[in-house]
């Protein structure tokens, strides 16, 4: 076994693979970018390198940095972690000249999977079952429409080099053929650096099922068991259990013995996932990913393996731990992604500094795994990824049950997250019965998301009694710093001279406006809410967080402040509001008359009209590139291009106003 190892990843799997480091005595070496000087990452490591700027590009995919921190360090092993170099064969053929062991399979394995093409034909070589499509050599656009007429539609365009969704289109018609495929190949340039495609026919709604395996140097090899990772939005996961619901034992078998023969056919070693689209009783094999997988964790809890640990002694030339008939499987594991994201939104991702984060506590049949704390910021450079909440019980309805409870008890602030919407799946009729496919969140959007409700009384209570105790504070400490602090001028529990007092408070819920009035009486507190008058009693329990009695109700509530606006953490939900600023007026309210805005951080792509341009409802106007995924900006209405405020290349921040149109 290594002395030292060096993780060239960050955020949560770097957490991870030094947990386990640190418990085979192993010393950690981590490398960050200047965004991630103060990561958690970092902060756990024993030693820690610099190794460029925020942009991946100029820190966590520099191979020859991550070498030389390797080198300056001692380190005689590498773990890629998933994502940016993991699956990069030059990056590993450089880790063995430099002598350094690379944790993950031979780059020959990487090269025959990383390329979707190639990896087809192998598998077909092997026997193991494939969708029908194209897979050639062939990239010219009129030979692959060609192609698209021969698989038929509706198909799948993918990228050849990638994944996660990456650079993948649904086509239904012959004419939407051209357009797709031009997006798709920009969309994988951009993310893998190769705009080669493969077309697929696309299953309407398949399940899609992964086996994950493992294979040593002395030819031996297994799998364990399978995960389900059906439930997905824009291809890409977002809750994943094992074992795979309703799976019948004879396909759990054939999946199994076809993903340790795919693995033999490449000479694999390490951790790998062989990932199936499953359509009836039938499988096709679909890729293979030469890495450790994100969702991992569920594998981890039905096994009670450590699979870091398997990789490192993998790695280290030691043979598999344990064969195929002593690997079992106990009870279910569910895995929560939680992401900062907008799902009412169409799932664009947020950025922002964490206010608060509370996560549950790890104990009994739960597991979290994160990267970040309270205070840390979600930037546009890389995956919104907050935590994986993981959840196990000796069966499937416990550990839904304990998922949700461990997502209830989860407080995020500053950035808006997927938590209801995640909660809001797992309470669903549908997935409760593991009647899951991969359109399943598309086809259920109206009940995962429902329509957006203003916020209500504890809500409004909640922001109106903490704004008051902020309020309090200030004149309080404004009192002892003044000159005659025992004042009855100063006092601030409202008295006023010869009369009652009241307070008048506005908040904003988007364009809509909200009037709450609290009422200093003899009797006590009454508020005027949009509902009518309430008497209420509130205190302090902590900072930022109240017990509040709203009439007969009593709730807790955290209430935070940013600036103007004010995020309200109640009975699960959170709800953000602004406060309004008498001094700057309402402006800030609207987004102005035909201004396009950036939904969030992000570098434009190309602008795709011209000013003075007439444009048609629905045309494409511009196109932004953002957290490794591009979205188009489109006419909201038929008008004219009045101005253009931004330009290729240039980065932008959420809210930027990028155009500005006039309306036909």
């Amino acid at each position: 076994m290594f002395d030292s190892i060096l993780i060239a990843n960050r955020g949560e799997i770097a957490c991870r693979v030094i947990r386990t480091a640190r418990r085979l005595g192993l010393r950690c070496v981590a490398v960050y970018s200047e965004a991630d000087a103060a990561a958690a990452h970092v902060e756990m490591a024993d030693q820690a390198f610099c190794i460029g700027g925020a942009p991946a590009v100029e820190s966590y995919l520099r191979g020859e940095a991550i070498l030389a921190a390797a080198k300056a360090a001692g380190a005689q092993a590498i773990h890629p972690g998933y994502g940016f170099l993991s699956e990069n064969a030059e990056f590993a053929e450089a880790c063995a000249a430099a002598g350094i062991t690379f944790v993950g399979p031979p780059a020959a394995a990487i090269r025959a999977m990383g390329s979707k093409s190639e990896a087809k034909a192998l598998m077909a070589a092997a026997a193991v079952p494939l969708i029908p499509g194209y897979h050639g050599d062939a990239q010219d656009a009129e030979a692959l429409a060609a192609e698209a007429k021969g698989v038929g539609f509706p198909l799948l365009i993918k990228a050849s080099a990638g994944g996660g969704g990456k650079g993948m289109r649904v086509v239904k018609e012959p004419g939407a053929f051209p357009a797709a495929l031009e997006a798709a190949r920009r969309e994988s340039m951009a993310a893998f650096g190769d705009d080669r495609v493969l077309l697929e026919r696309y299953l309407a709604t398949p399940r899609h099922i992964e086996i994950q395996v493992f294979r040593d140097d002395h030819g031996a090899a297994v799998h364990l068991f399978e995960r389900d990772c059906s439930s997905q939005r824009r291809h890409q996961k977002v809750i994943e259990e094992a074992p795979a619901p309703g799976l019948p034992a004879a396909l759990r078998r054939s999946m199994g013995a076809a993903a340790v023969k795919a693995a033999a056919a490449i000479d694999y070693r390490g951790a790998g996932t062989v990932e199936f689209l499953v359509d009836g009783e039938g499988f096709y094999f679909m890729e293979m990913n030469t890495r450790l997988q994100v969702e991992h964790p569920v594998t981890e809890m039905i096994t009670g393996l450590d699979l870091v640990d398997w990789q490192l002694r993998v790695a280290a030339g030691e043979p598999l731990p344990l064969t195929q008939e002593e690997i079992t499987c106990r009870g279910h594991a569910v895995e929560a992604r939680l992401y900062a994201e907008d799902p009412a939104g169409g799932f664009l991702p947020a950025t922002g500094r964490l206010l608060h984060l509370a996560l549950p506590e790890e104990g009994e049949g739960l597991r979290v795994d994160s990267g970040v704390r309270q205070g840390d910021a979600v930037t546009v450079f890389y995956d919104p990824m907050i935590a994986k909440v993981v959840a196990w019980g000796e069966e499937r309805a416990t550990a839904l049950r304990r998922l949700d409870r461990a997502l209830a008890q989860t407080e995020i602030a500053g950035v808006v997250s997927n938590v209801a919407f995640l909660r809001a799946m797992l309470a669903h009729a549908g997935f409760r019965e593991g009647a899951i496919d991969t359109l399943f969140i598309e086809q259920h959007l109206d009940d995962l998301i429902p329509p957006r409700a203003g916020p209500s009384d504890k809500v409004l209570a909640a922001v109106a009694l903490a704004e008051m105790r902020w309020r309090s504070r200030q004149a309080k400490a404004a009192a002892a710093a003044s000159g005659d602090p025992h004042s009855p001028w100063q006092l601030t529990n409202g008295w006023r001279l010869n009369s009652e007092t009241h307070s008048d408070l506005t908040f904003f819920d988007g364009e809509e406006a909200y009037l709450v009035s609290l009422h200093f009486r003899p009797e006590g507190l009454r508020l005027d809410l949009p509902s009518g008058q309430h008497p209420v009693q509130f205190a302090e329990v902590g900072e930022d967080h109240f017990a509040i009695r709203l009439n007969d109700e009593s709730f807790r509530a955290r209430v935070l402040r940013d600036g103007w606006q004010r995020w309200v953490l109640v009975d699960g939900a959170v709800h953000v509001l602004t406060l309004e600023d008498l001094l700057r007026g309402l402006a800030e309210h609207g987004a102005g008359e035909g201004r396009i805005t950036a939904p969030m951080p992000g570098k434009v792509m190309a602008v795709l009209v011209q000013q003075g341009d007439e444009v048609s409802q629905g045309m494409p106007l511009l196109r932004l590139e953002a957290m490794k995924m591009e979205h188009t900006l489109t006419a909201p209405y038929d008008g004219r291009v009045e101005s253009l405020t931004c330009a290729a290349g240039e980065l932008v921040d959420e809210g930027s106003e990028l155009a500005v149109l006039a309306e036909a």
